[in-house]
């Protein structure tokens, strides 16, 4: 218990780290061949997100785009909307000095860090590998802590804005970048604030 304790204490408090929420709308879901067409990010700081910090780009895809069927519809971006943003290359450093300056942000953390590593490889960055504090294991922990609590023994709805609505938290379009990074963001408060976590070592 000693031990415990101990690495408790030594992970920093989290309103005293940096969370940048990160999200990603691809061609599809597999890195390996569909691309990145847009990005957004914004921050938390001292407890509070920081929209005047938030960033965000369209992204032009390098090569043929991949269109196929139910991909525009589930990100809303046809080929003309990217044909003059900039490339990957351009905006990969600014995506990198955020994700460097604190722990990344993410619901459903695979999907963006397989596009992310993809990325970062293919454009001469290397891959630090950060720290990550996925929504969706937050999620499955506030479920797990209401059963023990008595409530209901259910699986908790994973879905960003299904899962906001449980938080009663506002209702955004899905399926923008920056929208949903902002999305994910209230989220993660509200799900900090569920758990009582004070270490960011409870978090991640």
């Amino acid at each position: 218990m000693k031990g415990l304790s101990h690495f408790f204490r030594r992970s920093p408090a989290w309103e005293d780290t940096v969370f940048w929420s990160l999200d990603l709308e691809t061609e599809g879901l597999d890195p390996r061949r569909h691309h990145i067409l847009s990005v957004g990010m914004v921050p938390v700081r001292r407890g509070l997100i920081r929209l005047s910090e938030a960033y965000a780009s369209l992204v032009r895809p390098s090569g043929q785009p991949t269109v196929e069927n139910g991909a525009i519809g589930a990100h809303h971006l046809r080929p003309a909307d990217t044909a003059d943003a900039p490339d990957l290359a351009s905006i990969l450093p600014a995506v990198k000095e955020r994700i460097e300056e604190g722990v990344l942000l993410l619901h459903h953390a695979p999907i963006d860090l397989g596009f992310l590593r993809r990325a970062f490889s293919e454009n001469g960055h290397e891959w630090k590998k950060p720290l990550v504090v996925d929504t969706v294991r937050l999620l499955y922990r506030s479920a797990s802590q209401e059963r023990f609590l008595g409530g209901q023994n259910t699986d908790p709805e994973l879905n960003l804005f299904a899962a906001r609505q449980k938080f009663h938290l506002p209702l955004y379009p899905p399926h923008d970048a920056l929208t949903d990074a902002i999305a994910t963001a209230e989220l993660f408060l509200a799900l900090r604030s569920r758990l009582g976590a004070t270490r960011v070592s409870q978090l991640t």
